[in-house]
């Protein structure tokens, strides 16, 4: 059974207007479904994170933060998968499994799972597919002024001011009946 309930917004519609950049990935694509392997322990899944690589970002990039976001979880508010912060420049790919573990000085704040890292889709079984949003976001700051112990909320707030720009992915998952 599907529940009935509107289709949230795409969270970057209700931000202020950024240009974008190039994202592409060898694991997950823009409107398809993603493989079990990017899904979380609860839903069969082996919560590995996907590859993803971006390009032709601001020149002025100092730095890089990468979400992932569910906008049609049940909540209200959405879903945290995946906070990974302060990214430096230079760091223009991450490989699959990369979840945020010693990345260049780079750390992960606590997904909506409660955990550090990723935190691979589990949408309730009979909803609708999912999307995943995974972002890149190019900031005009080497790091954002939080912590570990921000919360995903938190950051989100801090990159409305020093986004330059933004790649997104939308791939989609469906738990099995």
């Amino acid at each position: 059974m599907t529940l009935e309930r509107p289709i949230a917004p795409d969270p970057y519609e209700l931000l202020p207007t950024v240009p974008s950049f190039t994202l592409a990935s060898d694991d997950v694509q823009n409107g398809e479904p993603m493989d079990a392997a990017y899904a979380h322990p609860a839903a069969g899944g082996d919560n590995v994170s996907p590859q993803l690589a971006w390009s032709d970002f601001p020149a002025e990039t100092k730095g890089f933060v990468v979400t992932c976001f569910d906008p049609d979880a049940p909540t209200g508010s959405g879903f945290w998968h995946w906070v990974l912060v302060n990214l430096p420049a230079g760091v223009t790919q991450l490989p699959r499994g990369a979840s945020g573990a010693d990345l260049a000085g780079a750390f992960t704040v606590r997904n909506d799972y409660g955990e550090q890292g990723y935190g691979g889709a589990a949408p309730p079984p009979g909803d609708r597919p999912h999307r995943y949003v995974f972002a890149v976001h190019a900031l005009d700051v080497e790091h954002l002024d939080v912590t570990p112990d921000a919360t995903p909320a938190y950051v989100g707030f801090n990159l409305t001011f020093h986004t330059l720009a933004r790649a997104v992915i939308r791939p989609t998952y469906q738990a099995k009946e």
